[in-house]
Order: C-alpha cells, then structure tokens, then sequence
C-alpha cells in the first residue's frame, strides 16, 4: 500500500466535509487537472481509506431527537458472550454506535429515538432480551456541543 502523500490527504480532507465533490472541484482546488484526482480517489477507495459515501441526517427532523448513552457492563466476560452482545446488538436499528471498552463498563452505546417513551420500550423489550447483561445505565445528552465524521489527518 503506498502512504499518504500530500495531495492524497488534501483530497480525504475535502471529500470528509463534502462527500458530494465532484473530481473536478476538487482538482480546480488543488490546481491540477481531474483525471489524476479521479485516479487517486479510486485508489483511496480500493485501499479502504474511504469506506462508503454517507448522507447526514438531521436527527430533529427525522423525529430521533433524543440521544442516549448506554453503559452496558456483562455479567460474565467470556469470549462467547461477548460474541453474542456485539452479534445481537447489529440488529438494533437505534443503536447508531456501539464500542467495546476496557475500564469500569463493557460497551458504550449511541441510541437515538423519539423520545424517552421510545428509549424505555427499546430497553424493556429488545436491549434487556440480550443474554449476560448485568448493569446498564443510561445518560441523556441535554444539548449537542460537537459532531462530526471527520477524523484529522
């Protein structure tokens, strides 16, 4: 795999605040021709730089305006379990993001839904139906200060 250059970083960086930019607009940025910035951008993508295009929503005016932090911690730390949480918890569609921890909680979810109504249904009747969960404690955000999707490169 051949690293990163400048140019190639330049392009990540721009396709990252807009994926919608064309080879064009992107080469008239960096003052060189589309055909190459095509080229590379093909490459980045065959390489797994870039992974997939994703449109953002707003969570408002979908009607998911309520983000929850879900602590999960397990009862038993063995390798099948663990293997079952991260299995079942793909097919929760509210869960936008889920991590795997070392310290004091297993996993660290991201749940969006309409409201707390929606929250405590997804709790009561599809999150607490996973096998091995011992302790879950949930936060609300209040407000949100940052997001983004760009990593800095």
């Amino acid at each position: 795999m051949e690293p990163l250059d400048e140019i190639d970083t330049t392009i990540l960086r721009i396709l990252q605040k807009d994926s919608k930019k064309t080879a064009k607009e992107i080469a008239n940025k960096l003052n060189i021709t589309a055909s190459p910035v095509y080229e590379r951008i093909r490459r980045l993508e065959k390489q797994g730089f870039i992974k997939k295009y994703v449109a953002i929503l707003d969570k408002k005016l979908i009607d998911r305006s309520v983000t929850t932090i879900c602590q999960v911690s397990m009862r038993y730390h063995n390798e099948a379990f663990i293997e079952n949480f991260e299995e079942q918890i793909q097919n929760l569609e509210e869960v936008q993001e889920c991590y795997h921890m070392a310290g004091e909680v297993d996993f660290i979810l991201k749940i969006n839904t309409k409201g707390l109504e929606d929250y405590h249904n997804f709790v009561k009747y599809k999150l607490s139906k996973i096998e091995n969960i011992g302790v879950l404690n949930s936060t609300f955000v209040l407000k949100d200060i940052k997001q983004t999707s760009e990593f800095y490169i």
